[in-house]
């Protein structure tokens, strides 16, 4: 899906640590930057939601290293990399703080700019996301890793990746790039999710990628848990979207919508 054209203001590329890094504005108002998932871009990861977040933000959408618009560099992936560029980013485009909103691949860089650039962080919102890979359900990600390009062939992201990508038959390449980020990611401590302090709205599925009980504890450290009628009430929040996976997140507009404008308000 992709975002409505009306709502588009700018587009262009910036050149951010050797990248040319596609973005493009939609609205006006407060920055909200939308960073997408893994094999897919602003439009399979967006489109559902683009529109009514525009509708009174300034919605800034980046693609990443060898992902929609972006062409790949010779530089491996890797999620801390994709934090600097976002940061950078910003910076090129004269914001100082901004809101950020991440989905699964998206959501990891995000709460990484938050951690290596807090700065430019006001708040996050944290869509299929875990700091540990015990918060994955048990052999997916060994599943995942057992994928070939071929498999991806007529799916949605393949064919955006068609469509846009600067060099379409990049893509064998790009996907064993991605595949071994994978296998380089680390593990956050607990203490580094605490000390987070822009306030965090974490989302997941109830048959998401992301086990609830991750969603739980990550919510826990970040201040949540607590009996709100007889306590102050958390600046971070938690919402389990009902009847929902990992790849549907992206569509559900109608609870996505209910449930982020009023958190960043």
């Amino acid at each position: 899906m992709q975002p409505a054209s009306t709502t588009l203001s700018k587009s262009g590329y910036l050149p951010v640590n050797g990248l040319d890094m596609y973005y493009e504005i939609h609205g006006t108002g407060q920055p909200l930057v939308l960073l997408h998932g893994a094999f897919s871009a602003i439009g399979t990861s967006f489109g559902a939601v683009l529109p009514g977040l525009a509708e009174k933000r300034q919605v800034i959408g980046l693609e990443m290293q060898a992902h929609g618009r972006t062409a790949d560099i010779d530089r491996p992936l890797s999620l801390e990399q994709m934090a600097d560029d976002t940061a950078a980013a910003l910076q090129h485009l004269g914001i100082e703080r901004a809101d950020i909103f991440g989905y699964s691949m998206g959501a990891a860089v995000a709460l990484h700019t938050a951690i290596r650039h807090p700065q430019v962080v006001r708040k996050l919102v944290l869509a299929s996301v875990t700091y540990n890979m015990a918060g994955v359900h048990p052999g997916i990600m060994d599943g995942l890793g057992e994928m070939s390009p071929e498999m991806m062939v007529g799916s949605p992201w393949h064919d955006e990746y068609l469509r846009i990508a600067p060099d379409p038959g990049h893509f064998a390449t790009f996907f064993a790039k991605k595949n071994q980020m994978d296998r380089n990611i680390k593990d956050m401590p607990a203490e580094t999710i605490a000390a987070i302090k822009a306030p965090v709205l974490i989302i997941i599925g109830d048959s998401d990628l992301v086990r609830p009980e991750l969603a739980v504890e990550m919510f826990r450290l970040l201040g949540g848990g607590v009996f709100g009628d007889m306590s102050p009430m958390p600046a971070s929040q938690l919402a389990i979207l009902p009847g929902t996976t990992h790849v549907s997140l992206a569509s559900r507009a109608e609870l996505l919508l209910a449930i982020i404008p009023p958190f960043l308000a």
